[in-house]
């Protein structure tokens, strides 16, 4: 099964709801992913507004 992406905060998620916005507006449509494991510290994470861990799509179409 392909992983899906929330098109609202782009987290790559398992399920068929965002674990980080609760959001049910799912694609398997995505390119590219960053892991961001520290948000507060990390420069991409303040690029992209990512606030929790996790892993991140980079495009979402």
């Amino acid at each position: 099964m392909a992983e899906l992406v929330c098109k609202e905060c782009h987290r790559v998620i398992s399920g068929q709801v965002c674990e980080g916005c609760s959001s049910t507006a799912l694609t398997s449509d995505w390119s590219g992913y960053v892991v961001i494991i520290d948000p507060q510290r990390s420069q991409i994470a303040k690029k992209l507004g990512v606030k929790l861990p996790g892993k991140y799509a980079l495009k979402v179409r």
